[in-house]
């Protein structure tokens, strides 16, 4: 830990140091505690948005669930609306995800008009220049989390592309050299745990100049989910133990969204803790399940959250079906839940409900009798206050 916050003052721009700690770290603290306030009093009104911006993207990504055609966009007044009203709760942390993001037409409009807010850009990073880096650096309330997936050979397979990895590089080289605060993020799979899952690859990171690793785990999902690549439980066993070992040596600071401090599962979407907005203005539980009930219209979102029934019902029948992701533990049951409540494909191809009732259950992240805690006493500490410990699973 003292390693990583020498390199975060050495490494990042003290202004856009003080925007990371301040607006993405402490305001996102006070966040969960004004969630957790409501959430005793019946009232689940999100702690975190993630936003969707735009269908467009330059690859094609193996068990990616965003369709590029038909393009859609977020409107942006409607983006400007809901960041209004989300802060008048307390929320000043947004994921902007696409496709890729860096496509929106609007994007420095809505983190230039937003300040006081703190946004994490999920991006590819093969479209990050020198321009586009000084920009973001301009800004000063933006970090770009880049998506690695393995190696050259891995890489090209994994996104459709080709020299993805060495583009993906370059741009993270194009952050670096503009002190911004920089994370990667990879989705592992049978393809990429040996590569990724390792103390050399975080350490590969901190020596190009990388502060925070994002680790989720494959979902075979959309119209090629590629279920071949999804982790057995053993291997997402011994994922749990490599994060966990890592973070007590690792010169990154580790981030997964998917155990609390006694290593127990978890699904953030069940809690209400965020949802997302789609491309389309829809509000879905997660980026991956696109049915929604309700969409962006102008009203006022928290009245549009109370009246939606297909969150109420994802929020109480999940989680008393699994702790870890639906989607991988029982496709079924969530398909009865968006049929029983009426909730629309937003998926832009028409084809997602079709795509669920054909997926075959595969592991997630629950591991009952072989959870994991912590072992560093500062994730342990953060978990249980300040992210995962507000005990929405009863």
């Amino acid at each position: 830990m003292i390693q990583l916050m020498t390199r975060m003052t050495r490494e990042i721009h003290p202004k856009l140091l003080w925007k990371f700690a301040y607006n993405g770290g402490f305001k996102s603290m006070r966040a969960v505690q004004k969630f957790n306030k409501r959430l005793a009093k019946g009232q689940n009104i999100p702690a975190f948005y993630f936003l969707s911006i735009t269908s467009a993207c330059n690859l094609s990504c193996q068990g990616c669930w965003v369709s590029p055609n038909p393009k859609r966009e977020l409107d942006i007044e409607h983006i400007h609306k809901l960041i209004n009203e989300a802060k008048s709760y307390g929320t000043y942390f947004f994921g902007i995800l696409g496709g890729e993001p860096l496509l929106y037409p609007h994007l420095y409009e809505i983190l230039e008009q937003h300040p006081d807010c703190y946004f994490i850009l999920f991006t590819n990073g093969t479209l990050i220049t020198d321009d586009v880096a000084a920009r973001l650096h301009r800004a000063g309330n933006v970090s770009p989390l880049i998506s690695i997936e393995g190696n050259d050979l891995v890489s090209d397979e994994r996104r459709g592309g080709t020299n993805v990895h060495s583009r993906t590089y370059e741009g993270l080289e194009a952050c670096r050299r503009q002190h911004l605060p920089i994370g990667v993020a990879s989705s592992i799979c049978k393809s990429n745990i040996d590569d990724l899952a390792t103390d050399e690859f975080l350490q590969k990171l901190a020596n190009n100049g990388v502060h925070y690793m994002f680790y989720y785990i494959y979902r075979p999902v959309g119209p090629m989910p590629a279920p071949e690549l999804a982790l057995s439980k053993e291997e997402i066993v011994q994922f749990r133990q490599f994060l966990v070992d890592a973070r007590t040596k690792s010169p990154v600071m580790i981030i997964d969204a998917y155990w609390d401090q006694d290593g127990k599962a978890l699904c953030p979407a069940a809690t209400g803790i965020m949802h997302h907005i789609g491309p389309g203005g829809h509000i879905e539980p997660c980026p991956p399940v696109q049915f929604a009930a309700a969409q962006l219209n102008g009203q006022p979102l928290v009245d549009t959250l109370s009246n939606c029934n297909f969150l109420h019902e994802f929020k109480k029948q999940v989680p008393n079906a699994t702790r870890g992701c639906i989607l991988m533990d029982n496709p079924k049951l969530l398909a009865d839940i968006i049929s029983k409540t009426g909730a629309a494909d937003t998926s832009g191809r028409n084809t997602a409900m079709e795509e669920l009732l054909n997926m075959t259950p595969c592991a997630s992240h629950s591991m009952p009798g072989q959870e994991i805690p912590e072992k560093a006493w500062a994730y342990k500490f953060a978990k249980k206050h300040w992210f995962f410990g507000f005990g929405a699973y009863g």
